[in-house]
């Protein structure tokens, strides 16, 4: 069995095609990770739910913050924006299977035997690998209450707070892990978020720094593989992190990296979208 985890697809359905073609991805054997923004953006979510959903006994992926705007697009039709590409989902016959799939994936996954964790966009400095877990737990189980569901997901969106606190409830508490989760780039050494700057490393506001580069960080020498930072183009120097956004959904390459051995394969969106 081979292990392989891939960057943010976003319904950029024929890379994704193109690499499993390449290492001859068997479901039947082997197994695939994704680190979440499955849909959105690209040109094929729908039929990317679908190819996923239909292998998904082979398939591990968390949720990033487009698929949970999917989610609150599910259920409030007016949080379409202009750019996303979700109403052919929505439209769907098979909409409401797809979407309770997309509603049980976890935020993050760690696998015990490679003691390896799969996240979307990070683990903020401040939290242990058992704190992150617990807390990733507490929007699992929102998601999946349909009572406490619709609540999460109109309060999930904003910046604030801006930093994690015991002391948080409710659906506040919810959205300060969900930003950590699935859209944290820079943050200070304690945690304080900056949801603004997108760019590269050297683009950090005075004071932050990139999650995995805090030298207090308390996951510091653990293996963890995210995605979300497209202007990394898959690229991180600190040791045990693996970066897998590539950029493809903005006409760059989706990235296919083999868990165990390290190789790592990449199609480009350009050149392979029908």
């Amino acid at each position: 069995m081979a292990l392989y985890a891939v960057g943010d697809v976003q319904g950029c359905l024929q890379p994704l095609k193109c690499l499993l073609d390449r290492v001859a991805f068997d479901p039947a054997r082997d197994h695939l990770w994704l680190v979440g923004d499955l849909v959105n953006r690209g040109p094929q979510s729908l039929e990317t739910l679908r190819f996923l959903f239909a292998m998904r006994e082979s398939v591990t992926s968390v949720l990033g913050n487009h698929d949970l705007h999917l989610l609150a697009v599910a259920h409030n039709a007016e949080r379409l924006k202009k750019g996303d590409t979700l109403r052919e989902i929505l439209d769907a016959p098979d909409r409401d299977e797809l979407l309770d799939w997309l509603s049980h994936l976890p935020l993050l996954h760690h696998d015990q035997q490679r003691q390896i964790t799969l996240v979307h966009a990070g683990i903020p400095p401040q939290w242990t690998l058992k704190k992150a877990r617990k807390r990733a737990a507490e929007v699992e189980e929102a998601l999946r209450d349909e009572t406490r569901l619709p609540l999460f997901l109109d309060g999930m969106y904003g910046n604030e707070p801006n930093k994690w606190s015991s002391e948080l409830r409710g659906v506040t508490r919810l959205r300060t892990i969900t930003n950590y989760f699935t859209r944290m780039r820079f943050c200070t050494a304690d945690g304080r978020l900056d949801l603004k700057s997108k760019e590269g490393l050297d683009s950090a506001p005075s004071g932050y720094a990139p999650w995995f580069s805090h030298l207090n960080r308390k996951t510091r020498g653990q293996k963890i593989i995210f995605g979300h930072w497209a202007a990394l183009q898959g690229r991180c120097s600190e040791p045990g992190i693996e970066a897998l956004d590539s950029g493809c959904v903005w006409g760059a390459s989706l990235t296919l990296l083999n868990v165990d051995s390290g190789e790592r394969h990449t199609c480009s969106c350009q050149k392979e979208q029908p």
